[in-house]
């Protein structure tokens, strides 16, 4: 049976696309008959002279992704001294990104593996802005970095998918006269809640026009003025209950409000 080759990968970083660069290479040459050995997190000569030891003693080759310039100057001179095939497989792009757009690279490992890590942050902050929406569950208070409440139409949905855009775990709860709020309301600090309040007459125009899409009467209960009134007073007694801070979101587009949000916030955690 063939021996298999010894592909050495070096990173500074997890080495993970490394590994993907040199088993696609590796399909072209029958993959089976090549073995990747990764060597991840590497950030001093003594790693380095490591690999070039074993590459040197079984004749392999080196692939590496290292950013910092000491290192890979290092790795570049040992290779060349010891006779090893090592391929650089940033540098070229790099290169060609620092020409074409007139601008230096970071020379920071691991900035892939934290935007990857920032996506997934955002899409289960998303996850659970979906799950805890409109207190569909209480539970969910209890875990958001942000609660919102306020009476209907008041855009905590929207603000709540914005701000989970941002990374931020919101949970958003109405206030309705006929409910009681959740109790988990009141066993949070302050600190994790906004309350949004709005003038009675632009929630009344609001309110109308959100019957009208739904094809219904304007002159319904929940257009009333009166009934606008009871919700406020309503919600209003709740948020000084709570003690939480209020943001009025009257003719404020959702991201001047988040942007509202995130500085009160900002300001209450630094107290």
């Amino acid at each position: 049976m063939k021996q298999k080759q010894v592909v050495y990968v070096i990173s500074d970083s997890v080495g993970e696309t490394a590994e993907l660069v040199v088993k696609a290479v590796a399909t072209q040459f029958n993959g089976g008959h090549v073995e990747i050995r990764r060597n991840s997190y590497v950030d001093d000569i003594e790693d380095i002279e490591d690999v070039i030891l074993l590459a040197k003693r079984g004749n392999s080759l080196i692939a590496y992704t290292i950013v910092i310039p000491a290192l890979k100057e290092y790795l570049d001179k040992r290779a060349g001294e010891e006779g090893i095939a090592a391929v650089d497989l940033l540098s070229p792009l790099m290169s060609a990104f620092t020409d074409k757009f007139n601008q230096e690279p970071h020379h920071q490992p691991g900035l892939m593996r934290k935007l990857d890590e920032e996506y997934f942050r955002k899409i289960e902050a998303i996850e659970f802005a979906v799950k805890y929406d409109d207190g569909r569950d209480p539970r969910g208070i209890l875990k958001a970095d942000i609660v919102l409440i306020g009476v209907s139409r008041t855009s905590k949905t929207p603000l709540s998918m914005y701000l989970a855009h941002k990374r931020f775990k919101v949970a958003n709860v109405p206030l309705v006269p006929e409910v009681p709020p959740p109790d988990e309301l009141f066993q949070i600090p302050r600190k994790n809640c906004i309350g949004l309040i709005i003038s009675p007459d632009k929630l009344n125009e609001i309110r109308k026009e959100r019957l009208k899409a739904l094809g219904l009467a304007s002159q319904a209960n929940y257009a009333s003025f009166q009934r606008i009134l009871d919700e406020l007073d309503y919600a209003e007694k709740i948020m000084k209950r709570v003690g939480c801070p209020v943001i009025n979101v009257s003719n404020k587009a959702v991201e001047e409000t988040a942007g509202l949000i995130l500085d009160v916030l900002k300001k209450e955690r630094s107290l």
